[in-house]
């Protein structure tokens, strides 16, 4: 049986979210055909069941009588009887996961160009765009939720294997923003929808691939990897791979990314019993850490006088939509600026929480930890961290600087009011980092630590 293969497979992979529980069972939901040949292609969506709760993930399926050595690492087994609706039959199929598959992957891109449809699976275009159909395909990296292939170097499609009913975040906010023209973004193509339980859900998303663009991140480390590599005399500032001016640039950028958002979706405050709420929300996060990685304890006193000055305001907080999940790794510099990827929101929240209106300074304070976090990414695993940390402290301080002086510039507005609220969403930002590198990288926990002494 199909649903047996897939169960066992499924399992293993890495986009799986139920990862050390049993799977109870697996049913195919939804079973489209693309492409009827050999190959062919398939669109499925499948429920997995383990114990009360219940996940849908995508697959695309191909199907061949003979699978070459290039595709046995996407095998999922074999199914016999197994014919295409207007196609072929064969006694015995090779099934696959297909967006390893160039000779398949490219009817994305045909069904995309054309508008294809079928009830339960949607390609669609944006008004105006032309796609070209003739680029391959190739996987990019290992994601740890989604998949995403490259066509050539004009488009990359993120397909999300684990679906949550509803449009996703990133595509409402990057066609909005690509109305505006907005210059830091990349240009939306089209996506793929279906409906699950009555709700018009995004199956994937393709934009234009920044082929000749830069990772924020790995710009960054390279920027500390220069300094730490240089004679101990001189600062960041004077060092050739100073990244000061690119990290103001990139405050400026997010603050016109503010601001088009401001434009582009409704905005409201927050009124001052509210913002008490969410002081203490602080509060039960901290509280819920402490209990979890004891080392914080000694850091209580200074994070409760951060949430208190976050009671202790009287006016109101504008709030709006925003990014979400801010960080390095979310940015890439291009030859004529800085491009915001990924509008996804907090991976693993719910919908509605990633879509809800919340303070700008809620990414203002994420890229400010990741500038914390490249600063001192490379002392995680050093033999002797201590002789690096004053330099890690002044390359930190010196761009998280030069980006609030570019956010400034580019109409990011940060009230004394406003900071208090920022160095708050900072410092639970880096309760939550703690509670993460305790379970998953308990090397690397002197990282958001350092959040404390500063």
């Amino acid at each position: 049986m199909l649903d047996e293969l897939l169960a066992a497979w499924i399992s293993r992979q890495r986009w799986f979210g139920g990862k050390g529980r049993a799977i109870d069972s697996l049913s195919i939901e939804s079973d489209v055909v693309i492409y009827a040949d050999d190959p062919g292609l398939r669109h499925l969506i499948v429920s997995v069941w383990q114990g009360a709760s219940r996940d849908r993930y995508q697959i695309m399926l191909g199907m061949r009588t003979e699978l070459p050595d290039r595709l046995k690492h996407a095998l999922i087994g074999t199914h016999g009887h197994y014919a295409f609706d207007d196609g072929p039959g064969h006694h015995e199929w090779y099934v696959y996961d297909a967006v390893h598959d160039q000779a398949l992957t490219h009817w994305v891109l045909e069904c995309m160009a054309q508008g294809s449809g079928w009830d339960a699976v949607r390609f669609r275009h944006l008004p105006g765009v032309t796609i070209d159909t003739s680029p391959r395909s190739l996987v990019l990296g290992a994601e740890q939720s989604n998949t995403s292939l490259v066509y050539g170097d004009a488009y990359i499609c993120k397909f999300f294997r684990r679906l949550i009913p509803g449009v996703n975040p990133e595509l409402e906010i990057i066609t909005a923003l690509a109305v505006r023209e907005s210059p830091h973004i990349a240009k939306p193509y089209g996506w793929i929808e279906t409906d699950l339980d009555g709700t018009p859900t995004t199956l994937a998303i393709m934009q234009e691939y920044l082929s000749t663009a830069n990772d924020g991140w790995d710009l960054a480390l390279a920027s500390v990897r220069d300094l730490y590599a240089s004679m101990p005399e001189l600062s960041a500032a004077d060092v050739g791979g100073d990244f000061a001016a690119e990290a103001h640039r990139l405050g400026e950028a997010t603050a016109h990314v503010h601001r088009e958002l401001a434009g582009a979706f409704p905005t409201d405050v927050i009124e001052v019993h509210e913002v008490k709420r969410m002081a203490e929300g602080f509060r039960r996060r901290l509280g819920r850490a402490v209990g979890e990685v004891p080392e914080l304890r000694e850091h209580v006193h200074a994070l409760e006088d951060a949430y208190h000055q976050v009671e202790e305001l009287t006016v109101e907080v504008p709030v709006q939509r925003v990014h979400g999940d801010y960080h390095l790794g979310q940015v890439m510099r291009t030859p004529i600026g800085w491009v915001v990827l990924d509008f996804e929101g907090e991976p693993g929240q719910p919908l509605a929480e990633r879509r809800a209106l919340s303070s700008p300074l809620r990414d203002v304070a994420g890229m400010l930890r990741s500038f914390d976090y490249a600063a001192r990414h490379l002392l995680a695993d050093h033999s002797e961290p201590e002789s690096l940390e004053p330099r890690a402290a002044e390359w930190a301080d010196r761009n998280r600087h030069a980006f609030l002086e570019g956010y400034a510039e580019g109409g990011g507005v940060i009230t004394p009011a406003d900071a208090a609220l920022l160095r708050a969403f900072e410092l639970s930002k880096a309760v939550y980092e703690v509670v993460y590198e305790a379970r998953n990288r308990p090397s690397w926990i002197s990282i958001p630590m350092a959040a404390f002494r500063r």
